[in-house]
């Protein structure tokens, strides 16, 4: 027997996770860049892995190379000027966030073969499991919001962007 969900929203169970994952769980204030200059893709994924290194106490070589790998396997340029670069490390604790706005966009292999001008870095412990995809999900949901994308790259520092990037959702995630 075939059960149909109701054509009535208000019949329709509620599928949703009950603590809806915030980006603020994922990215400190400390963890923005707002204007990062870089000249390529390499470059940026190297810049970032430093400073995620710096916030993270992790070696800056093994956050380089766990990005790499993931790029190796194919672009995390997700289309529309956006990648999010991500990995998982052994010793990391938790998961980790650090946002980026570019000073000028750069060649990411994209899918749309767009250039990106917006990072948000991703990292996370081995042991994560499905945070890390529930992470990976919500990060790019959100910046795939034409809206904020454009409040993002209007934004001129550090806090009006952390602002922007923690700020919930009408649909509460």
């Amino acid at each position: 027997m075939v059960r149909r969900l109701s054509r009535r929203p208000e019949l329709r169970p509620e599928i949703r996770t009950p603590h809806p994952m915030l980006l603020t769980d994922l990215v400190a204030p400390n963890a923005v860049i707002p204007a990062l200059k870089v000249n390529g893709k390499k470059q940026a994924i190297q810049e970032l892995a430093a400073k995620a290194a710096q916030l993270t106490g992790q070696g800056e070589r093994a956050v380089f190379e766990i990005l790499m790998q993931r790029e190796k396997l194919g672009s995390t340029g997700v289309g529309s000027g956006i990648a999010i670069p991500h990995g998982k490390l052994p010793k990391l604790s938790k998961l980790f966030g650090l946002f980026a706005r570019l000073d000028r966009p750069v060649e990411f292999e994209a899918l749309d073969a767009q250039p990106v001008d917006l990072i948000f870095l991703l990292l996370a412990p081995e042991s994560a499991g499905a945070d890390h995809l529930k992470a990976l999900a919500r990060v790019a949901r959100l910046l795939r919001d034409p809206e904020v994308a454009h409040k993002l790259r209007e934004s001129r520092d550090a806090e009006a962007i952390y602002a922007v990037l923690t700020l919930e959702p009408a649909t509460g995630g």
